[in-house]
């Protein structure tokens, strides 16, 4: 793990010679810094950005000779926010266009997607599950804006589990159907058995998947599984988990409930996504043996694009969250990272991504929130390691000396008002790899 404490990233008083004829740096000054870690901001600060990279923080003068000099303001810096679930290839799209929709449309209004993340303070998004290799591409090219994005490529689940989106006239390919257009886009493999999930894994492993997903166990917005029922054998599970450490990565799973997620946890999982019925025990374990928890604040208990039988598992899950919420305070030394699962929206309602954080407000404090969706999120992203990790050059996560300049300003101190960076008019200045995307201060 690259992260590195707040004691080793400020310096004293430096001086730094930079090139006039070279814009490629970028000095904060006059900022109170969150680092993405401490429970203070680090006050009268100084930040020097050279290329994409932070090279010095300083409470002392940081002298440039040319580059770009920002004047704060006594705003605070602090690092870009991350979503550990996203499902940018169908974030604003419906249900029923992507399913039954020409697959370019998707792709397009993916770029729309991408671009309103970054523009509400989202530098880094784990997508989890959904073709969209193609705009990880685009984005880290500069073609487009968007978040640097972990990708799994294409959700792996099983048949009658979770995505899958087949409607009850659609037979399975083995008896006599036709592979779904989803499943041909690459969005989700439907699988079942060892090998066939060894398959899978390694399909998207080759197409540049930086970890793997499995849905272990039912979900609210599939149309024919029991949310409480187990999904993949420990041998298809295992299966994935041993192809993936030997490319040197990691599974996360779908998983609400405690027998879905131990099976999983068994096998050798890394990563539970949603956990909202999670029991105590199960947390315990997951505290002692570093399994993170990417779990959502799942808080609304009916949606409109939903059936009666969705909306029904939905209230389930729903009622679990306040409860799993207020069991993670009970083990500080478990993981938890912040995401939404945004799918199947219309855009003013994914817009409201940031704005989600504050419903966790009545359990944790803003530092603790903010930590979920900086430091804690960066450290899962070090999951990937060193041959599946696009992103290898900085840490990201925190600000830090050989961080990434993955970098908000914004109004206000977002320790005592999450308003700071849930409201986007907060947003001053966004940074992402050291280029500045929005800038409200000139």
């Amino acid at each position: 793990m690259r992260l590195l404490s707040t004691a080793v990233a400020i310096i004293g008083w430096c001086s730094v010679a930079v090139a006039q004829d070279d814009p490629a740096r970028t000095l904060f000054t006059n900022v109170h810094v969150f680092d993405g870690v401490s429970a203070e901001r680090i006050e009268n600060a100084n930040v020097l950005v050279e290329g994409n990279l932070i090279t010095a923080i300083s409470t002392e003068p940081l002298t440039v000779a040319g580059g770009r000099v920002i004047d704060g303001g006594g705003r605070t810096l602090m690092p870009g926010l991350s979503d550990t679930h996203t499902h940018l290839a169908y974030s604003s799209i419906s249900q029923m266009r992507m399913l039954t929709g020409h697959a370019s449309y998707g792709y397009i209004r993916a770029t729309v997607d991408a671009e309103g993340m970054l523009m509400r303070g989202i530098t880094s998004v784990r997508d989890m599950g959904g073709n969209v290799f193609g705009l990880k591409t685009a984005i880290d090219e500069g073609l487009i804006p968007g978040p640097r994005i972990y990708t799994p490529g294409a959700l792996i689940g099983q048949t009658a589990g979770h995505f899958d989106f087949r409607f009850g006239n659609q037979p399975h390919v083995q008896f006599g159907g036709t592979t779904p257009d989803w499943e041909r886009q690459g969005h989700a493999y439907l699988v079942d058995g060892a090998d066939e999930v060894l398959a899978a894994a390694r399909e998207n492993l080759k197409n540049g998947a930086s970890h793997i997903k499995l849905a272990i166990g039912g979900g609210y917005g599939s149309p024919a599984d029991p949310l409480l029922g187990n999904q993949f054998t420990f041998d298809e599970i295992k299966a994935a988990v041993d192809t993936s450490g030997d490319w040197g990565t990691y599974v996360t799973v779908h998983g609400y409930h405690p027998s879905a997620i131990n099976r999983a946890i068994d096998a050798g999982i890394k990563d539970v996504g949603h956990g909202q019925l999670l029991d105590d025990a199960t947390l315990q374990r997951m505290s002692d043996e570093g399994v993170f928890l990417s779990t959502q604040p799942f808080t609304v208990c009916s949606e409109p694009q939903l059936d009666d039988f969705s909306n029904s598992k939905l209230a389930v899950v729903c009622q679990g969250t306040e409860r799993v919420y207020k069991a993670i305070k009970n083990f500080p030394d478990l993981k938890v990272t912040y995401g939404t699962d945004l799918f199947f929206l219309p855009e003013e309602e994914l817009a409201k991504q940031t704005q989600q954080m504050e419903r966790l407000l009545p359990w944790f404090e803003p530092v603790e929130i903010l930590r979920m969706a900086t430091s804690t999120a960066g450290e899962l992203f070090e999951l990937s390691g060193d041959m599946r990790n696009p992103y290898q050059e900085g840490s990201l996560g925190t600000v830090a000396v050989g961080g990434y300049a993955d970098l908000l300003l914004v109004e206000g101190n977002p320790l005592e008002d999450l308003k700071a960076v849930t409201n986007v008019d907060n947003l001053k200045i966004i940074m992402k790899d050291g280029q500045i995307y929005k800038n409200t201060l000139n």
